[in-house]
């Protein structure tokens, strides 16, 4: 519970316009993404691999083969290579949302590019989306292998703040960072809460 609570505040100054978190107190306990991340979470990480494997499947079969196959490495589920890392800085962003919760929806979406920034925050990286009505905000751990861990909150509308980490299950985000090329970066965002089975959101640097 310590550190989740430290990670609340750590979320909630890196969502205020885009300040850096210089909280040196709370680092080494914020550093350690398993002791943060709650049980719902934890299950969606784990199960990252059948989540993408089955939303691509619902994809494919709802006719979108096309438009999955020319996203090349960005929607292949073990694209991964090592030094996952993102640098800080700004970067051009876009999300493609695959398979749906509802019949009603979509299994294939891919949306116009977004601005987004990295920040280093010291023993974590901070990441948020910088416009739009629907805004993830939240942190990034050192995964100790081909993935980092990001761990968030979604902003809507005007809201100036991100809520604190755990305290809505509904806002919680919670995906692994992975390098997939020179300059390529994407968040898997497994099962989440809205509308899809599984979210990327590719990062390239912004020139």
């Amino acid at each position: 519970m310590k550190a989740r609570a430290m990670l609340a505040g750590l979320l909630t100054l890196a969502g205020c316009g885009g300040q850096h978190i210089q909280s040196a107190s709370a680092k080494p306990a914020a550093a350690d993404w398993k002791r943060v991340v709650t049980a719902p979470d934890m299950d969606r990480l784990r199960n990252w691999r059948v989540a993408f494997v089955k939303a691509l499947d619902a994809a494919r079969i709802g006719g979108n083969a096309a438009g999955v196959a020319r996203e090349g490495a960005l929607l292949a589920p073990d694209a991964a290579l090592d030094k996952p890392a993102l640098p800080s800085g700004r970067y051009h962003c876009r999300v493609v949302k695959l398979g749906a919760q509802a019949k009603t929806l979509p299994a294939f979406s891919a949306y116009p590019a977004f601005d987004c920034e990295v920040s280093d925050e010291g023993e974590v990286s901070s990441f948020m989306k910088t416009s739009g009505s629907q805004r993830p905000v939240g942190l990034i751990f050192d995964g100790g292998g081909a993935k980092d861990i990001f761990l968030g909150t979604m902003m809507l509308g005007d809201e100036r703040n991100a809520l604190d980490y755990g305290r809505d299950a509904t806002r919680d985000m919670a995906g692994a960072v992975e390098r997939i090329g020179p300059k390529r970066w994407r968040i898997i965002l497994p099962y989440p809460r809205f509308e899809s089975l599984m979210d990327v959101i590719e990062l390239v640097p912004a020139a």
